[in-house]
């Protein structure tokens, strides 16, 4: 990570969370009789309700040395490897290309590999702290943007991504989205029959598009599921009976692809009271998504599509 110049400190506050061991009376229970029986992630009203995970939550901080241009799965690397070795967090690749890192940090969702110490690290302002007697001095505007030490970067505070139920630490189950956007088919249904040319090989020139074509599609192909819209979504993450923007932007890459077959029954499928009639259009999904894609645009979009057709 630091490789001696240009080094500071971050310190990184981290929501962990232990699970407790289930107990055959909890399983046989099911949860609490009183618990809403509508599915956060749509289905039937008999589905069962998204239960809270029961275990030890706390919050821990460490301080580690890191430059400004350092991400924040920088830290945690630093962390696992020299300071604690029982943190629990998912990544990958590290590049931003496989989605697995999501979390909040700041209580914005986003990929820990993309965010630099630079753009969240938070730099605290010592006049804001309470007083003896509970008061807090206001200072001047000079003074707010002060750290309480001069070689520290800030504080970064990180929880499970918003909306999913925590496994462990930062490691939400992202399964109940992944599951939604099976369920809508997430590839090209065609006709099934492969055009030939007079000398029976396949004509593959049959299958090109027009770059109009592409272009209505080809910004929604980027999406890595990695769940940063859904975390965003304050429906979805509110805990409301919604399929997610994440499995409605893979619909609509398909609906606007013009080798795809199946447009209307794909837009009959989200057409339900948890589809497209649960968005509220707030459009928070746009703000972090990762692959630069407009969510709340391409919501609105296929919302419209839905409604007309």
């Amino acid at each position: 990570m630091a490789d001696g110049s240009n080094v500071t400190t971050v310190t990184v506050k981290v929501n962990r969370f232990t699970p407790r061991a289930e107990r055959e009376r909890d399983r046989a229970r099911g949860g609490s009789p009183f618990a809403r029986r509508k599915s956060p992630f749509g289905g039937s009203s008999d589905a069962p309700a998204r239960r809270r995970p029961r275990g030890r939550q706390w919050v821990q901080e460490y301080t580690v040395p890191a430059r400004p241009e350092d991400t924040v799965l920088d830290c945690l690397l630093t962390i696992k490897r020299t300071i604690d070795p029982t943190l629990a967090f998912r990544y990958s690749c590290g590049h931003g290309m496989c989605g697995s890192d999501a979390v909040a940090i700041n209580g914005t969702p986003n990929l820990l590999c993309t965010a630099t110490l630079k753009d969240w690290a938070k730099r605290p302002n010592p006049l804001a702290e309470a007083d003896d007697d509970g008061f807090r001095h206001t200072g001047d505007a000079d003074a707010t943007d002060s750290p309480t030490d001069d070689t520290s970067l800030g504080v970064i505070e990180l929880a499970p991504l918003p909306g999913f139920p925590v496994q462990r630490d930062l490691i939400a189950d992202i399964d109940p989205m992944l599951d939604q956007i099976r369920k809508l088919k997430p590839y090209l249904q065609a006709q099934g029959t492969l055009a030939t040319t007079t000398e029976g090989k396949v004509d593959v020139f049959e299958y090109l598009q027009h770059p109009e074509e592409l272009a209505k599609y080809e910004q929604l192909s980027n999406c890595i599921a990695c769940g940063v819209c859904e975390g965003s979504c304050p429906v979805f993450a509110g805990g409301d009976a919604f399929i997610g923007p994440a499995a409605l932007i893979w619909a609509s890459r398909f609906v606007n692809d013009s080798r795809d077959t199946q447009a209307m029954a794909r837009m009959d499928a989200i057409d339900t009271a948890d589809g497209v009639a649960a968005c509220q259009s707030v459009r928070a999904c746009t703000r972090q998504c990762p692959r630069g894609i407009d969510v709340g645009e391409e919501m609105w979009q296929i919302v419209a599509k839905v409604r007309e057709r």
